[in-house]
């Protein structure tokens, strides 16, 4: 069973793979800030992680800190919400996107971070709820058009109103990725257990759906 549970999930990863090379491109930065920026002013913007140290993904994962640093240093949003537990390596994805973040100039106290999330609805959810206990009420998702596009669909039922402002992959192909050097052990998760060895695999599919969401009262 846990043979082809792993199957199963690696053939999960090359199906969103594949997406991200047949989907059509997002809005173009340059556009969005030339023709849309007195109504693209967001409280906060929501970034969703990616793990650590995995390569299929280091890419993605740079796309959204850069993406969001873009909005920040362009005036589109104020504040920069980064999201994810520790799901598949031993770091907090949220964490490791803050010190990216520093790094490249957004201040600390415009930084803040969910911890909590383990799927992509996870991270919306739970970040929605801390841009409403800190009375943003102008809020967006920025991530890479893949995931935005199914998150949009995802969330329709359960009443979050954001706005989506995906990235394109001549935003991502464009990057000039500079040699950053954070201290990782920051984001640690000691005695850390990666998802797939305490959940089953259609228990990570509910995951993803959002069915593992623990609504607040």
């Amino acid at each position: 069973m846990k043979n082809i549970s792993k199957i199963l999930f690696i053939a999960s990863l090359i199906v969103i793979q594949l997406f991200y090379f047949l989907i059509t491109k997002a809005t173009e930065p340059e556009k969005l800030v030339k023709e849309e920026k007195s109504e693209f002013l967001y409280d906060a913007i929501i970034v969703p992680g990616v793990p650590f140290k995995d390569e299929r993904m280091g890419r993605v994962l740079m796309g959204r800190i850069y993406w969001s640093h873009y909005l920040y240093s362009k005036g589109i949003t104020k504040n920069i919400i980064y999201s994810g537990s520790a799901v598949y390596t031993p770091y907090i994805e949220a964490k490791i996107m803050a010190l990216y973040a520093k790094h490249l100039g957004v201040p600390e106290d415009l930084i803040h971070i969910e911890s909590r999330a383990e799927h992509s609805v996870e991270n919306v959810y739970y970040s929605y709820e801390i841009a409403k206990k800190q009375g943003f009420k102008k809020v967006a998702l920025a991530t890479d058009p893949f995931q935005s596009r199914m998150l949009k669909r995802l969330l329709k039922k359960l009443n979050i109103e954001i706005d989506y402002i995906p990235f394109s992959f001549d935003f991502l192909d464009s990057l000039i990725i500079e040699e950053i050097n954070i201290i990782p052990d920051e984001a640690f998760v000691d005695n850390f257990i990666a998802i797939q060895e305490r959940e089953s695999f259609f228990m990570r599919f509910r995951g993803t759906m959002g069915k593992n969401i623990k609504f607040e009262d």
